[in-house]
Formats: C-alpha cells, structure tokens, sequence
C-alpha cells in the first residue's frame, strides 16, 4: 500500500508563508520523527536524504494570499495540490481535520506516529525555516531568522516599534497587542 504522509509548517506564525508537504517513502530513513523533536542540525540532514528516498510535493502559500482568501483556504489549496500530484492508495494529514478534501485520512499527532508524515513535516519545517531565515536581511527591524515569524516577546516587541512589514499576516488578530484584524 502507497502512503502519502502529509504535514505544514507556518500555520500559527504571524508573518511568513504557510508550507505544506506530502512524502511518499521509497526507503526506509532512519531517525524519523515529528520535526519539532528533531534539532535544527538533524532536520537539515534529514531534509536532503528525504528529497533522495521519496517522492515529493511541497506547496507553499504566501502571507497576502492567506489575509485574502484565510487559513481555511490555503491548507484547502495546499492539500489539494499534494493529492493531485501525488499518486497514492492512503493520503494521511496530520492532525483532525480533512479541510474539505475527502480522500484524506487525518491522525492527531501522525508527524511523531507515521513515518510518511514524519518526513513531510521536516520537508515542510525545513523549506519554511530557510525562508524565513533567507529574508531575515530584509527586514533588519524583525528577528526572523531566530523567531520565523512565530508570536513571541521580540516579535511582540519589534512590532510595536516597527509597526507591520509587508511580509506580516496582517489579517491575524493579536491579543498581545490588543487589537482586532488589520485588514
């Protein structure tokens, strides 16, 4: 049986894209395992042999496309894209919710149970990460490279001082600050 695992990074963060990927395993790769119980150092090494031993999709979806058309829609977009490039007999998507797309199966915690979503969060982790690390220059005010876009004190902080960057979820509400959606 064909299994196509399927996993995201960058749903949570207020700034950066949103990154999906879907792994169909042709060999077995050791030391697989939720992305973020892996260090930075192994998901790097990980990440190239996954490329090597598997067939592969990964989709990402841009911070104004997901203020425009919503979360809901980008991992509906996403998911879609992997099912139709990929052929498989069982497509699983971690966590507990299909996003309107049928075939898929969904596992909560699948990344840390399924070796095929194991690899396909660190395919996603990994290509978010060096995104938002590649834009860090960029955007000089914002602490990309350290929080990648996710909600946390510096981020909070570089935000009140430096007001919103182009690459910001502008739609995202922040109670840290306070505020309804800016868009």
């Amino acid at each position: 049986m064909v299994i196509c695992g399927i996993d995201e990074a960058g749903r949570g963060p207020i700034a950066g894209p949103l990154v999906m990927a879907g792994v169909i395993l042709k060999e077995n790769i050791n030391g697989l395992r939720d992305s973020k119980k892996l260090t930075e150092k192994k998901r790097e090494l990980l990440f190239d042999e996954i490329k090597q031993k598997s067939l592969f999709k990964i989709v990402e979806v841009d911070n104004k496309t997901i203020d425009e058309k919503g979360l809901s829609w980008s991992i509906n977009y996403c998911l879609n894209e992997i099912v139709n490039s990929l052929k498989a007999d069982k497509y699983i998507f971690d966590g507990n919710s299909k996003f309107g797309v049928e075939v898929l199966e969904t596992m909560v915690k699948g990344d840390d149970k399924v070796t095929e979503i194991s690899a396909a969060s660190i395919l996603a982790k990994v290509t978010r990460d060096r995104f938002m690390k590649s834009i860090a220059s960029k955007y000089p005010n914002y602490s990309f490279a350290k929080h990648k876009g996710y909600i946390t004190k510096q981020h909070i902080s570089e935000i009140i001082e430096f007001g919103y960057s182009d690459i910001h979820r502008k739609s995202y509400k922040l109670k840290a600050l306070n505020q309804k959606t800016l868009f």
